[in-house]
């Protein structure tokens, strides 16, 4: 990071203390006049040059103003700029950088109007349209109902899964053109499950039509860390993972925010191989990393609920360890809010109930200020007072996902794989788009995340695709869409990155590019301000004046005299002075800064140009050939990158002196036209004096 600072003023004071005297009088900070200085609004006027960190832009992309701005149309494209470190057409720099520069993530949020800032950026330009319409894609789960009618057509022989002889390719375009409502160029992401083993439906044994199967005795047992496999029984489901019962116990597998609830059903006979884990003080399997086999299905009957009173409620939110889920019924009054439910038990002085991550249909039973009883798993503590529960069943009715219509006719393994899809809207139909691929979960478990989702794409999906791909050819192009955990918000969506192999490595296709823009604080706020004021002192020596008449006089060198034979800036010839300092064709001097339109100094210089012309007819050649000729050459060679913005006149002001003999302050204004191009607006040496 490269900050210049140029102008820095702060307003302070130092006062002189006499250390000999200790009386009530020997100090005093309100003396006649200091009222008048306190009252006073500290000054911090800067004007920096900045250039945006990779820190900047993930603080951009997490900042809860830009997230309001942005909305959910646009969240995905405000992610990307935290991830590609890059400002995009969908999040331009004008409307999100504001914000942050207002922010203590800014290291100079002190900045008082009157500040400014020339900050230097990414902007990603170069991304494909269809990279940019498929982030933030929307997700589709191949239900039971979807194998059994449209995989295998029964609704008795059949897995939860395709198989070999049932090719999702083949068949997913025709469930997602009777489920989803497409819209144009609308981008899924398809998750099911495959098997590699055909099933064989039927008694194939010769004895009873189905292996008789037994729950585990695990769970009551477990510890952090363990590693188990649970034959247990769908007992409660929530919206980021369910309950499962073995013979021992209870505990939560927790699948997170991308979990799809209608994916299980109460009395779901599952095999499950994962990890345990543990979060406020509840166990829980890590079922992002688990591996879930569903076997069958049961009726469900659930034991007496321990009734909680709110006594019982207190103490059970002192525990300090970890531990399985309890069923458990309460009775209170509901405090709905946007996020949350909890339930007011009587009795209770610390302690409230609580919905734990209720789905949809779960929120909806409940209503502000009504007295309910309330049935499920006590699986953890959260905050220290809320005693989250998995409902199961409100005032006796139940609340979770009905059985489902018959169980799997057999046992295979599976794997849960995930594909993209796209609406074709000519052709009416989805198909799977060329060069898209998706992360799986086991690609997720492969790369150490314990979730399936990712922060920091740029380190894990190269190595990814260079194992995906050991054969890939240069130029080869493909655009992987995976999860994205926007930790700011804690939420999780699809985004989606272009990458190009170059002959060794994956390569991310951001097509940033670099600018430069001007942001200005005023009225309390900063503001996108592309248009520039620059002031040239009067004088020798003053370095931002020689920095510009000096590139006047070189404009002139190389557009004027060159032409007419010059080859020497100090030559002497025509009209620049011997030392290439100063000339005469409009007058711009970078020795003494100024603009000398002295007519005797011009006709001094070069008298064939000047000799026949009048005082006043020279002075007004030099005043046109400076507005329309020399200073826009100047500013051109001085700021190349100043370029038209859409809806604003981008204008170059510069306050300069003029010397006649006196000296006398002008200012000249100049439109941006083009990329490094600038037209005259006016000068204030045309403005009639009054």
């Amino acid at each position: 990071m490269k900050t210049k600072i140029y102008i820095s003023s702060l307003v302070a004071m130092a006062m002189a203390v006499s250390m000999s005297s200790c009386d009530d009088n020997a100090w005093n900070n309100h003396l006649d006049g200091f009222e008048e200085e306190n009252d006073k609004p500290i000054s911090n006027v800067q004007t920096l040059e900045y250039t945006l960190t990779d820190a900047d832009y993930a603080a951009i992309a997490s900042n809860a103003t830009n997230k309001a701005l942005a909305g959910d149309e646009l969240k995905a494209a405000l992610a990307s700029v935290g991830t590609r470190h890059a400002f995009s057409e969908e999040i331009p720099a004008a409307q999100y950088v504001p914000a942050f520069l207002a922010s203590t993530s800014f290291p100079y949020f002190t900045a008082t109007d009157g500040s400014s800032v020339k900050l230097t950026y990414n902007i990603s330009t170069g991304v494909p349209a269809e990279v940019k319409a498929a982030a933030n894609a929307q997700t589709y789960t191949i239900t039971e109902d979807d194998y059994q009618d449209y995989v295998w057509g029964s609704t008795e022989d059949y897995i939860d899964a395709f198989a070999p002889s049932k090719n999702p390719g083949r068949i997913l375009p025709g469930i997602l053109a009777e489920s989803c409502t497409p819209e144009d160029g609308e981008y899924l992401v398809v998750s099911y499950k495959v098997s590699n083993q055909e099933p064989v439906f039927g008694n194939v044994s010769g004895g009873d039509d189905k292996p008789t199967w037994e729950p585990s005795d695990v769970i009551a047992s477990v510890a952090l860390n363990d590693n188990v496999e649970v034959k247990a029984v769908v007992t409660g489901i929530c919206a980021q993972g369910y309950i499962i019962t073995d013979k021992s116990g209870s505990i939560l597998v927790y699948m997170g925010s991308s979990f799809d609830a209608s994916s299980v059903a109460i009395g779901q006979q599952v095999e499950i191989a994962g990890t345990i884990g543990a979060y406020n003080k509840g166990f829980q399997i890590t079922g992002s990393s688990a591996t879930v086999n569903v076997i069958g299905q049961q009726t469900v009957t659930y034991p007496a609920a321990k009734v909680m009173t709110g006594a019982d409620l207190d103490q059970a939110i002192t525990r300090t360890d970890n531990a399985i889920a309890q069923y458990v019924k309460i009775t209170g009054k509901a405090v709905v809010t946007e996020r949350n439910i909890n339930i007011l038990v009587d009795g209770a002085t610390t302690a409230q109930g609580s919905v734990y991550q209720g789905t949809a249909a779960q929120k909806a039973t409940f209503v502000d200020g009504e007295t309910y009883t309330v049935e499920g798993y006590f699986i953890a503590i959260a905050g220290g007072r809320y005693f989250n529960m998995v409902v199961t069943s409100v005032n006796g009715k139940a609340v979770a996902n009905a059985p489902k219509r018959h169980a799997a006719a057999v046992e295979v393994p599976t794997e849960a794989v995930n594909a993209v899809y796209h609406w074709d809207a000519a052709n009416k139909r989805w198909s799977a788009p060329a060069n898209f691929i998706v992360l799986n979960p086991a690609d997720y478990t492969a790369m150490g995340q314990q979730y399936q989702n990712l922060t920091k794409p740029g380190l894990y999906l190269p190595t990814y695709l260079k194992n995906k791909y050991p054969y890939a050819q240069a130029e080869d192009v493909k655009n992987v869409m995976y999860l994205y955990y926007d930790s700011s918000a804690k939420t999780t969506f699809y985004l989606c990155d272009q990458y190009k192999f170059d002959g060794a490595e994956w390569k991310l296709n951001d097509g940033i590019t670099t600018e430069t823009n001007q942001f200005v604080r005023t009225g309390g706020k900063w503001m996108y301000d592309p248009c520039v004021t620059i002031t040239l002192p009067a004088g020798r020596n003053q370095e931002l004046s020689m920095i510009y008449f000096q590139a006047c006089v070189d404009w002139v060198f190389e557009n004027i005299c060159k032409p007419l034979g010059d080859t020497d800036i100090k030559s002497g010839k025509f009209y620049i002075s011997s030392y290439g300092n100063n000339e005469y064709y409009s007058g711009t001097s970078a020795y003494q800064g100024n603009v000398d339109l002295r007519p005797s100094a011009a006709r001094g210089q070069y008298p064939a140009e000047y000799e026949s012309m009048s005082d006043d007819e020279i002075v007004a050649l030099e005043k046109k050939r400076f507005m329309n000729e020399v200073m826009p050459g100047a500013l051109g060679k001085l700021h190349p990158d100043a370029k038209p913005v859409e809806g604003v006149d981008v204008i170059y002001t510069i306050n300069f002196s003029v010397y006649t003999g006196t000296t006398t302050a002008y200012t000249a204004r100049f439109r941006v036209t083009a990329p490094g191009k600038f037209e005259p607006i006016d000068c204030t040496w045309d403005t009639p004096s009054k």
